[in-house]
């Protein structure tokens, strides 16, 4: 399949500040460092530093921070064509404490957000039909018109041969309710080939009316009750070929319909900063994805991108080239 793109990631993009007083109360905090992030963007970004030829499409606000942004990607070698600015909205922001090993504070301003406005007409000058991969993240799908436009995307990836990637993404505090988002979630994935998600994600996307959620202020704190065995069976039914289960320090899991699941270990590291592992380690599954490795490989090279990411500071500026994961993976017996 000759396309132009190896990968094609849409939605939500932001300048991240993230605390310089690593180990300090958020209310202590002194100092910031800027970065950029957001899911598809640091997805987009980490399978860039490892040779994928990469586009991206979210939207900026007519501003500095959008500035700060696209020139950031243009420093990157990703495409940044595609992406429009929104006259009259922000581009996005998050605040991140960093409090290890197992407190990570993060608040999002994303009110009057330049990427919720993505539409349908964006995504018809995006080169959504020219990319091998067609990633975007849940957070697409909480309002519109970038719900829509995520939608006919996907649908028009797929009909163009790509494989559509949905990384869940859950973020509590940008949904009124968590039901909403498992509605949304389920109305897309009959156009996904690949889930990827946590196990409290999983459970987010199949949650019903009978399940709860614990409510808590923290974005990566939250817990959802349920059986995760029983809502992977569920987003499988609903269409989706594949799901990669993140388990953290533990790994991985792959999940194929019809198939026992295979665990795939991870790295041991020294946890410095948790925040945007995920997304590194989705960058690196799709590097192999892309390159036709196996599964299994593909995602012990995702965990690698994620336990290297772990122990620094930020997350797309922060993401691994294969030179540095070839040195990191030799301590642990290769990929």
């Amino acid at each position: 399949m000759t396309k132009t793109y190896d990968l094609l990631t849409m939605g939500r993009s932001s300048i991240d500040l993230y605390s310089n007083d690593v180990g300090s109360a958020f209310v202590n905090i002194k100092s910031f460092a800027a970065y950029v992030g957001g899911s598809p963007l640091n997805i987009c970004v980490g399978a860039r530093r490892l040779g994928l030829k990469t586009a991206l499409l979210t939207a900026v606000g007519d501003d500095s921070v959008g500035d700060f942004v696209v020139n950031f990607l243009n420093t990157e070698g990703v495409a940044t064509q595609y992406i429009p600015r929104k006259p009259g909205h922000r581009t996005s922001a998050v605040v991140l404490g960093i409090e290890p090993p197992d407190k990570f504070p993060v608040t999002f301003y994303r009110d009057n957000c330049a990427d919720v406005e993505l539409s349908i007409d964006d995504v018809m000058k995006s080169p959504a039909t020219d990319c091998k991969v067609f990633e975007f993240g849940g957070a697409n799908l909480a309002k519109d018109p970038c719900r829509s436009a995520t939608l006919y995307a996907a649908e028009a990836a797929r009909d163009a041969g790509a494989t559509v990637v949905f990384d869940v993404d859950f973020r509590p505090s940008q949904w009124h309710d968590v039901r909403a988002f498992g509605v949304a979630v389920r109305s897309a994935l009959r156009l996904v080939d690949v889930v990827i998600g946590t196990e409290d994600e999983i459970k987010a996307t199949t949650l019903t009316a009978s399940e709860q959620m614990e409510e808590t202020r923290s974005e990566t704190a939250t817990r959802i009750q349920g059986d995760v065995q029983v809502g992977i069976e569920r987003i499988l039914a609903l269409g989706p070929k594949l799901l990669i289960e993140k388990r953290g320090e533990h790994g991985a899991r792959i999940h194929e319909s019809g198939k026992a699941a295979v665990d795939v270990p991870g790295f041991p590291v020294e946890v410095y900063n948790i925040l945007g592992a995920g997304d590194a380690f989705g960058g690196g599954f799709l590097y192999g994805l892309v390159n036709g490795w196996d599964l299994y490989r593909s995602v012990r090279l995702g965990n690698a991108c994620g336990a290297i990411v772990v122990t620094r500071h930020g997350c797309s500026n922060f993401s691994p080239t294969m030179a540095e994961i070839e040195q990191f993976v030799v301590g642990y017996g290769g990929l």
